[in-house]
C-alpha cells in the first residue's frame, strides 16, 4: 500500500502517529496501524476545519472597519541632560478633531529649561510640528504650564524641571489621497537646560500615526497631568496702573482664603523679575506692587501668569491680561472674614466679568473654545478617554486570534509535542480526569498570559523600556529555560519522574493538576518570544488601554493558546476519535524528547549570541550536572519503588541534590559572562547596516528607499522570515537593484532605541518590519514574511 503524501503543514503529532510502529498488536500491527492512522487523520482534518472557521469568523470581524491601537511616543533623543521625545494623546490621526502633540523632557536631577518668559536669563523652548501624508496641517504655539520661579541671586528664572510637557494642538486636513491612510508627524525642537551652565539641545522627531477613528493613546495621561498644571482664564476683572500696581477685583480673594500671590508676566522686560511683590488686600480684592522696567508701557495691556496660593500651600494659576488704568482703586477697609479656608475659593466672578473656559473633550483630540487647549484634569467623564466597547471586543477577538495561531508557530512546537502525548493519553484515562486535566493546563495558560502582561506594564509605568518577549533577552533567563527543558527531555525518556521523594514508590508515573498548571506556563514562557499574527495588534492595544483593559486582553490571548487542548477535553465526539491505547505511546513519548532537545540547542545559540561563547562552555556544564541528578533521582526513585525507602534511596536523593545545586551555582558566572558581551542576532549582509533612527532620517532625507528589519536571535519567527523571505537570492537582488538599503535592529539584548521605535509604531515585540520608500508614506509589512511579498513590496510603483 502506497502512503498518501504528507503536507508540509501537518501537525507534529499527526505525523508523529503516522511514522511510529505499533507493537499493540502481534498478529497484524500493520492493520492496527493503518487503522489508527486513518483515524487520527480523521481527527486531525476534523479539528483542521473547526479551527478555520473560527479564525475565519474572527478573521471578517476583525478586519472591519475599525483600527488598531498603536503607540503614540517618537523614538527618544537623549543627552547627558535630558531625554527628549514627540508624543501624542490620540494613537489615530483624525480630521473630525484635533490632535494634541507635546513634547517630553524628562530632564536630569539640577537641571532646568524655561517657559515663554525665561525671566532675567535663558531662552524659551521652541517647537514646530509638520503634518503629511494622509492628513496634513502645521502647529507651533506652544501652549505653557505654570512655570516655576528659580532665584539665583539678584536674578529670578521661571522655569520647568523633572519631567516637562509642552503641547500644541494641530488641526488636521485631508492631504494626499493616496497615502495608505497613514499619516506623518515631523518635529524640529530646541530648548536651552541649564544647571551650573546651559546647553542648548535640539532634536528632530518622527511619528506615523494610522487614520481612522479617535482612539485614546497610552499617553493620554501625560496631557491631562499638563491640563492640571495649565493656567485658566482669569474669572475676575484685573486692572494694571501706570505705577505698576495690578489690581484683582474680587472681594472673595482676602487675607483668609490668599496667603500668598505673584505674577509672571509673557513678556521679557515688562517688569522688574527679582523684585519682591508686595501683597496688600482691601475690600474690592487683591493687589500686587510690581516695578515696571524699561519695557514697560502704561498704555497697553499686561498679560501674564496671576498664582494665587493658599495657607495650606496649594496653588491656582490664572491667565490674566491686565487693563491699563489711570489711578488705583481707592482704598477701603479690609474685610474680615472668619475661618481660613483650604484652598483658594471659586468665587462667583461678576456678571461682566468673562466666563472661564474649559475643554471639551470629543474623542481622543480636545476642541475648545479658548486657551488652554488641552484636555480637561483627571475625573471628568472626557478625560477618561479609553477604548469603546467595541475597541475591546476587537482586542479580545484578536487577543484569541493571536492564541490560536501561536499554536502553530515554530516556538511553541516543543509545547506543542508535549499536549500532543498528553491527548493521547487521554484515551486510558476517565472523563473526569480529562476535564480537570484540560482545565488547570487553561488555567496556567491563562494565569501565565495575564501575569506576564501586567510584568511588562509595570515595568512600563516604572519608566522601563521592555517589550514583548523582554525576558529572552536576559542569558540567565535563557539558560534557566534550556534546562528546564533538557530535564524535561530526560523525563520524557523515562530516565526520573517528576515527583517527591515521598512518593518515589508511587507505581502511576499519572501527572498531577500542578503538573497541567506547570505546563501551561511553560507553554506561555516559550511562547512569549514569537507574536502570531493579529497577536502585536492585540498586545499593542492592551499596553495603550488601562491596566484593566490590558489584562483582559492577555487573558484573551491564554484562551486562544488553551483553546485546542479545552475542545478536544470537553468534546465526546473528538475523543472517541482518538486512537486506542497501547505500547505505541511509550514510544511516542520517548520520541517527543527530541524535538526538546531540538529546542535547547536552538537556545544554547541564542544564549551564544547574547553572551558569547563562554556561555556554551557554562550551560553545557550545568547540562552535564542536571544529567548526573536525574540518572541518580531516577536511580534512588526505582529502588524505592522496589524495594522501599532506605537509607541508600536517602544517600542517592542527596547526591542528587548536589548535581542540581552544582548546575544553580554557574548561574552566577553565567550573569558575569553576559554582562560583558554584547549580543548579536545575525551577521549582517551585504547593504545591510545596523539600524538607528538618525540613519534611517539620513536616509529617507536623501531620497533612499529604506527597509527596517527588527529581529532577534531568540525570535524563531524572525529567524525562518530571514531564510524564507529576505536573505534570498531574489530579494537581495532586488534590493540590489532598486537601491534599498536594509537597517537590521538586534533586539536580541535589551535596546532602548528600538523599544522607542517599535512603540512609536505600534508594537512591543519583534519581528516588526517596516519599508519606507523614497517617495510616499512607510508601509508596515505583515509578522509572517513571503519572497513574494517583499518583492511586491520594494518594487517601485509606476
Amino acid at each position: 500500500m502506497r502512503r498518501p503524501a504528507r503536507s508540509a503543514t501537518q501537525p507534529p503529532a499527526a505525523k508523529t502517529l503516522r511514522s511510529a510502529p505499533t507493537p499493540a498488536s502481534t498478529c497484524a500491527p500493520n492493520r492496527l496501524f493503518w487503522r489508527h492512522s486513518w483515524r487520527g487523520a480523521r481527527l486531525t482534518k476534523g479539528l483542521a476545519r473547526g479551527l478555520a472557521g473560527i479564525l475565519g469568523v474572527a478573521l471578517a470581524y476583525a478586519s472591519g472597519p475599525h483600527h488598531a491601537a498603536w503607540a503614540a511616543q517618537s523614538a527618544p533623543v537623549v543627552s547627558a541632560h535630558s531625554t527628549a521625545s514627540l508624543i501624542t494623546d490620540a494613537s489615530t490621526a483624525s480630521a473630525n478633531a484635533p490632535l494634541h502633540v507635546a513634547l517630553r523632557l524628562q530632564l536630569q536631577p539640577g537641571w532646568h529649561t524655561y517657559w515663554l518668559n525665561p525671566g532675567d536669563a535663558g531662552d524659551p523652548a521652541r517647537l514646530s510640528v509638520t503634518a503629511s501624508g494622509a492628513l496634513q496641517g502645521t502647529a507651533q504655539n506652544i501652549i505653557w504650564p505654570t512655570p516655576q520661579r528659580i532665584r539665583d541671586a539678584s536674578l529670578m528664572s521661571y522655569a520647568y524641571t523633572g519631567d516637562v510637557m509642552l503641547p500644541v494642538t494641530l488641526h488636521l486636513q485631508p492631504g494626499t489621497p493616496d497615502a495608505h491612510g497613514w499619516t506623518t508627524l515631523n518635529a524640529q525642537a530646541s530648548w536651552l537646560v541649564c544647571a551650573q551652565s546651559c546647553i542648548p539641545e535640539d532634536g528632530t522627531f518622527t511619528l506615523t500615526l494610522p487614520t481612522g477613528a479617535p482612539l485614546a493613546s497610552a499617553q493620554t495621561s501625560l496631557f491631562v497631568q499638563a491640563a492640571q498644571h495649565t493656567p485658566v482664564p482669569s474669572p475676575y476683572p484685573v486692572t494694571i496702573t501706570p505705577a505698576g500696581t495690578l489690581h484683582v477685583q474680587a472681594p472673595g480673594l482676602n487675607r483668609q482664603s490668599v496667603g500668598d500671590a505673584w505674577f509672571m508676566p509673557s513678556e521679557r522686560g515688562q517688569i522688574a523679575e527679582a523684585t519682591p511683590q508686595a501683597l496688600t488686600f482691601d475690600a474690592h480684592g487683591l493687589s500686587l506692587r510690581l516695578e515696571p522696567a524699561t519695557g514697560f508701557a502704561s498704555n497697553r495691556p499686561l498679560s501674564g501668569i496671576l498664582v494665587l496660593q493658599a495657607h495650606d500651600g496649594s496653588e491656582r494659576a490664572l491667565s490674566v491680561q491686565a487693563t491699563p488704568q489711570a489711578d488705583a482703586p481707592a482704598p477701603t477697609q479690609e474685610t474680615a472674614v472668619g475661618g481660613v479656608p483650604s484652598k483658594i475659593p471659586a468665587t462667583t466672578p461678576p456678571a461682566d466679568a468673562p466666563a472661564p473656559t474649559r475643554p471639551e473633550v470629543q474623542g481622543p483630540a480636545t476642541t475648545v473654545s479658548s486657551a488652554p487647549d488641552i484636555p480637561p484634569p483627571a475625573g471628568s467623564v472626557a478625560a477618561e478617554k479609553t477604548s469603546t466597547t467595541g475597541d475591546l471586543f476587537r482586542f479580545i477577538v484578536l487577543g484569541l486570534l493571536g492564541g490560536l495561531v501561536l499554536n502553530l508557530m515554530p516556538c511553541v512546537f516543543p509545547i506543542l509535542a508535549m499536549k500532543a502525548l498528553a491527548v493521547a493519553r487521554m484515551g486510558q484515562s476517565e472523563r473526569r480526569h480529562q476535564k480537570q486535566s484540560a482545565i488547570a493546563y487553561a488555567a496556567g495558560v491563562i494565569a501565565g498570559f495575564t501575569a506576564l502582561g501586567a510584568l511588562v506594564m509595570g515595568l512600563r509605568v516604572g519608566g522601563s523600556a521592555t517589550g514583548w518577549g523582554f525576558q529572552f533577552q536576559s542569558t540567565v533567563f535563557v539558560g534557566m529555560i534550556t534546562w528546564l527543558l533538557f530535564a524535561m527531555a530526560l523525563n520524557l525518556l523515562d530516565v526520573f519522574a517528576f515527583l517527591p521523594p515521598a512518593l518515589g514508590n508511587a507505581s502511576s508515573h499519572k501527572h498531577g493538576l500542578a503538573h497541567d498548571v506547570l505546563t501551561g506556563l511553560l507553554a506561555v514562557l516559550v511562547a512569549s518570544p514569537c507574536t502570531a499574527p493579529f497577536m502585536g495588534v492585540a498586545i499593542a492595544g492592551a499596553l495603550a488601554g488601562p491596566p484593566l483593559t490590558g489584562l483582559v486582553v492577555f487573558a484573551a490571548l491564554g484562551v486562544g493558546l488553551a483553546a485546542p487542548y479545552m475542545l478536544l477535553a470537553f468534546s465526546p465526539a473528538l475523543a472517541s476519535h482518538l486512537p486506542r491505547p497501547g505500547a505505541w505511546m511509550d514510544y511516542l513519548r520517548q520520541f517527543l524528547a527530541f524535538p526538546l532537545f531540538g529546542t535547547c540547542v536552538w537556545l544554547l545559540w541564542v544564549a551564544t549570541v547574547e553572551g558569547g561563547a563562554t556561555t556554551v562552555l557554562i550551560l553545557c556544564s550545568g547540562m552535564v550536572c542536571l544529567a548526573f541528578a536525574a540518572w541518580v533521582y531516577g536511580i534512588a526513585q526505582k529502588r524505592q519503588r522496589h524495594m522501599g525507602h532506605s537509607r541508600s534511596c536517602t544517600a542517592l536523593y542527596g547526591v542528587a541534590l548536589l548535581g542540581l545545586l552544582g548546575a544553580m551555582a554557574l548561574l552566577p558566572a553565567l550573569q558575569q559572562v553576559a554582562a560583558q558581551q554584547p549580543g548579536t542576532a545575525t551577521a549582517l549582509l551585504n547593504e545591510t547596516e545596523a539600524f538607528s533612527q538618525k540613519r534611517l532620517d539620513a536616509l529617507h532625507a536623501a531620497g533612499k528607499p529604506v527597509f527596517v528589519d527588527m529581529t532577534a536571535a531568540w525570535c524563531i519567527t524572525c529567524l525562518v522570515n530571514e531564510r524564507v523571505a529576505l536573505n534570498t537570492n531574489a530579494t537581495q537582488a532586488a534590493m540590489a537593484r532598486y537601491g534599498v538599503t536594509v537597517l537590521r535592529g538586534d533586539w536580541t539584548r535589551r535596546d532602548p532605541a528600538i523599544t522607542a521605535f517599535l512603540h512609536a509604531h505600534g508594537r512591543d515585540g519583534v519581528p516588526f518590519y517596516l519599508f519606507v520608500p523614497a517617495q510616499g508614506d512607510a508601509v508596515v509589512l505583515p509578522q509572517i514574511l513571503t519572497q513574494g511579498l517583499v518583492l511586491r513590496t520594494i518594487t517601485p510603483k509606476p
